[in-house]
């Protein structure tokens, strides 16, 4: 092929490049997937070309924070994700995994929000990795092993913590998957499955992490009161495993801890300069999980998101039900249960102090179950580019932008993408700065994104003109064996 004969040009529009480098106009070539060229590419032919005039081109966002694992492979267009510019997402978060699984098992929540039927689980994370590769989505999976679904597979009693035979198993079951390319282990402390787990189990079991500089990430085991004794025992365990740590989609729940990020974030600043940490964290001050009723989650304001016994009620406040019911509202979230709910509990003054803060990524925290998910799923990063960067003015958009890119890949250690340079996967979204915003809202959660004009994975044209292609170019990303070697 003649070097100037490309795949793909995208004409005239303004590149923001995914390293808080100031924005600069230039064109971009594409070949086999590729980015063949940046610059000035006026003797350059194509066998496709997209008029970014006026636009802005990047990197494609990647979502440092989903629970992705089976939509991948059952809703491969990945339309809630690719409509708003992502073409990457990171899976396995809050100790929960798609795999290693077994056929026999009754998944405890929040396992079953991945809706995994037994005739469809993998009881090897490569297994998992494999049927991914077989069957590509529309974006690429980077996918992390969960400490609470290796819990659920080993332990026949989750009130406790696990002992010695236990931990040796579930040690196996994360060097299986670090073997596999999981890219790091997951915990989620806070939920009934993990919340017996001890300090020493949770080391233990990730013992296989240590000579991979594989990731620790956690949902910690409080976000309330008792945050800064959790962010210190996260810390701890990032520090005996000699491992980079992850405090996932960091935040303060509940009205006596608004105002605690003022504390938290500059704890977090402090540990930075001695251990490796990162942080995340969604654009909302509502969070969804699993249908609770202890730890203060019925404090505020519930809206619930799916029901199994009572399917009907979602998108309904919890409140109402329970008035409906004639019950209280603890007795109307059991009577709910199995299902998802999303909870007011946060104050957008931490929300946006989190958001502001210059290491925190982006990431979704998405559930894409039921009808009536938080609308997160669909909007977040579009809300992170119109709604907080151009609006709000919490940060440039060269920084808005960063946090969505090659702040993730470098804390994720995804090499070749986050960043818009010769040589580097063409994962590229063009988007009017203008007028980018989420449409998603918590009465119409499915709404796809303004603004998002094209979205290119691997150099396919996925998402263009507010529809999906068809494209399923999407790959599987593991951790980089040299990099590894050489650390």
């Amino acid at each position: 092929m003649n070097d100037k004969n490309v795949d793909l040009i995208i004409r005239g529009g303004t590149v923001i490049d995914g390293t808080k480098a100031p924005r600069y106009d230039a064109d971009v070539a594409v070949v086999d997937g590729r980015i063949a060229a940046i610059g000035d590419l006026a003797g350059y032919t194509a066998r496709e070309t997209i008029d970014a005039t006026g636009r802005i081109v990047a990197p494609g966002f990647i979502d440092s924070h989903t629970h992705d694992d089976m939509a991948v492979l059952s809703q491969p267009d990945m339309s809630f994700k690719v409509s708003q510019g992502v073409t990457t997402v990171v899976g396995g978060n809050c100790g929960i995994s798609a795999a290693p699984l077994r056929r026999d098992m009754e998944l405890p929540m929040p396992l079953g929000l991945l809706e995994a039927p037994a005739e469809g689980r993998f009881t090897s994370f490569k297994a998992y990795l494999d049927a991914l590769r077989a069957a590509p989505s529309s974006v690429n999976v980077a996918a992390m092993v969960g400490h609470s679904t290796l819990r659920a597979v080993t332990m026949p009693d989750l009130d406790r913590a696990a002992n010695e035979d236990e931990i040796a198993k579930m040690r196996d079951m994360v060097e299986e998957a670090m073997q596999a390319g999981a890219i790091g282990m997951s915990t989620g402390t806070f939920y009934p499955p993990a919340t017996a787990a001890t300090t020493q189990e949770i080391i233990e079991v990730g013992r296989p992490l240590t000579s991979r500089k594989a990731l620790y990430v956690t949902h910690m085991r409080d976000e309330g009161d008792k945050v800064m004794e959790s962010l210190e025992e996260t810390f701890l365990i990032g520090r005996e495993l000699g491992v980079p740590v992850v405090v996932s989609h960091h935040k303060l729940q509940n009205t006596q801890n608004f105002g605690r990020s003022k504390v938290t974030l500059p704890f977090i600043q402090e540990t930075m300069k001695h251990q490796c940490v990162s942080l995340d964290c969604y654009p909302y001050d509502a969070g969804s999980t699993m249908i609770r009723t202890d730890r203060g989650m019925l404090d505020g304001r519930v809206l619930i998101a799916s029901s199994q016994p009572h399917p009907e009620m979602a998108g309904r406040d919890l409140d109402e039900i329970a008035a409906e019911w004639g019950v209280a509202k603890d007795e109307a979230a059991r009577r709910l249960q199995p299902g998802s709910a999303i909870y007011f509990m946060m104050d957008e003054n931490d929300v946006q102090r989190i958001l502001a803060f210059d290491e925190t990524m982006i990431g979704s925290d998405g559930v894409p179950v039921g009808e009536k998910p938080h609308p997160r799923l669909w909007g977040t990063f579009p809300r992170v580019l119109g709604h907080y960067s151009r609006d709000v003015g919490l940060f440039p958009l060269e920084t808005a932008v960063w946090k969505m890119t090659g702040l993730t890949a470098r804390n994720f250690g995804i090499e070749g993408r986050g960043t818009l340079k010769q040589g580097a996967h063409a994962d590229i979204v063009i988007f009017d700065a203008a007028t980018v915003h989420d449409a998603a809202s918590y009465q119409s959660p499915t709404l796809p994104a303004k603004g998002i004009d094209a979205v290119i994975v691997n150099g396919a044209v996925t998402w263009r003109a507010g529809a999906h292609s068809g494209a399923r170019n999407g790959q599987v990303i593991t951790r980089n064996d040299k990099k590894e070697t050489l650390a």
